[in-house]
């Protein structure tokens, strides 16, 4: 079965920086857009990055602009969120989610698959 599965969480200092990866595995990770997402307690889940099949787009919320990025290795079925610059407003569990069909990817309902998140706690 499908299986996408987020690591490199922790607790990092405002300024300081994470890499998550998401290894996936039971599907055709090219024929897949990546996304990441996140879910802050009391708050519905948001978008943070996504990157089309082949990787030639990307796409980001206005909030991690210039300080996150989205890249996948298509070769290891992998995608990762580099971090930086952390603010306490980034702490919440991301999740990373898979799409066959395409479209908004900054939409989760567009989303077949979905790991099961890792926590990110960013203090001041």
């Amino acid at each position: 079965q499908v299986q996408l599965v987020e690591s490199g969480g922790g607790l990092v200092q405002a300024g300081g920086s994470l890499r998550l990866s998401c290894a996936a595995s039971g599907l055709t990770f090219s024929s897949y857009a990546m996304g990441w997402f996140r879910q802050a307690p009391g708050k519905e889940r948001e978008f943070v990055a996504a990157r089309s099949r082949s990787g030639g787009m990307t796409y980001y919320a206005d909030s991690v602009k210039g300080r996150f990025t989205i890249s996948r290795d298509n070769a290891k079925n992998t995608v990762y969120l580099q971090m930086n610059s952390l603010k306490p407003e980034d702490t919440a569990v991301y999740y990373c989610a898979a799409d066959l069909a395409g479209g908004r990817l900054s939409t989760p309902r567009q989303y077949d698959y979905w790991g099961q998140g890792t926590q990110v706690t960013v203090s001041s």
